[in-house]
């Protein structure tokens, strides 16, 4: 097959993994119809559909999956040791692609990474908010960003944060004529801000303890979002209560806007850890990146990063 080929490929690889020439050609920078057209013109020199095509979804055929689970690695390796030789120049160069949940981004990642960009003009990093849990390596990511014990074990993982003390947070307004919570009925009789899971589409269960069990409180309440963000805004404007990391809440209790409830009930979830393919080639770049961003008691400095847990 002709080396031209290896472009089409990748573009199928995108549209494989992404399910939708929509969110593809998103991603790829590129019009629907040119995917499609780029497609189809792969199918007729393989003499082999790859992809099953209906109005609502795409999905690889068997040739398709055989394509995408025996080749798109091998790309990889070859993308991988491309990079490796980049990386024998005297600057860190390349793209990171970062994927975490929003307010991640903005109290975490943004603020340790930014001080790095003006020293290494060559260093490029794309961070995508996503409250999905995202298959890194089938996407293209280079780090994930998850709680301690969501990382599989065949990663490497590197400690952001110390363990996250969670909150059960209102507004004073919004006790106005209301008792506070106490348990978990009084709980359950309030009015809760709640997040829709992007993965799933249902609801979030708060993950709570008490006296050494987990409790799973299916709350209910007017308002449902999809980012921690809004709840937290929900929760100053006094419409109901919300369930979030002490880091988004801990001034505002501080100064009053908030309330800190049933903290008897309010579990210690592990630190924030990002993680990477124990076979991804560590570059430059990615090393720059981890270092930034990996948690330290002392002060910051850009340094080896560090490989362990």
């Amino acid at each position: 097959m002709a080396r031209d080929n290896i472009n089409d490929i990748l573009v199928f690889f995108a549209v494989a993994r992404e399910r939708s020439f929509t969110r593809a050609a998103a991603k790829l920078g590129m019009t629907q119809s040119a995917l499609s057209h780029i497609v189809r013109g792969l199918e007729a020199r393989l003499g082999v559909r790859l992809l099953t095509r209906t109005t609502r979804s795409v999905s690889p055929t068997e040739a398709g999956e055989r394509l995408l689970q025996n080749v798109a690695p091998r790309i990889e390796e070859i993308e991988a040791e491309i990079a490796a030789v980049s990386d024998l120049g005297e600057k860190p160069a390349g793209t990171i692609r970062i994927t975490a949940v929003d307010h991640v981004i903005d109290h975490v990642l943004w603020p340790r990474i930014a001080p790095l960009l003006p020293l290494y003009p060559d260093l490029h990093v794309e961070i995508h908010a996503d409250y999905r849990i995202v298959d890194i390596a089938a996407e293209r990511y280079d780090i994930g960003v998850r709680h301690g014990d969501q990382v599989d074990k065949d990663m490497i993982a590197v400690r952001l944060t110390p363990d996250v003390q969670m909150r059960i947070v209102g507004a004073p307004a919004y006790f106005a004529g209301r008792r506070a919570p106490l348990d978990l009925a009084g709980l359950l009789s309030h009015n809760c801000n709640n997040l829709r899971l992007a993965s799933s589409g249902g609801l979030y269960a708060w993950e709570l303890k008490h006296a050494g069990q987990d409790v799973e409180a299916r709350v209910r309440g007017q308002a449902v979002f999809s980012t921690a963000q809004h709840l937290l805004n929900a929760a100053l404007d006094g419409t109901g209560l919300s369930f979030l990391p002490d880091e988004l809440v801990a001034e505002h209790i501080r100064t009053g806007r908030l309330l800190s409830l049933m903290e008897d009930w309010c579990p210690v979830w592990p630190g924030l850890h990002a993680y990477y393919p124990s076979r991804r080639h560590s570059s430059r770049a990615l090393g720059l990146v981890i270092d930034a961003i990996r948690y330290q008691r002392a002060e910051r400095a850009i340094a080896r990063p560090d490989r362990s847990a």
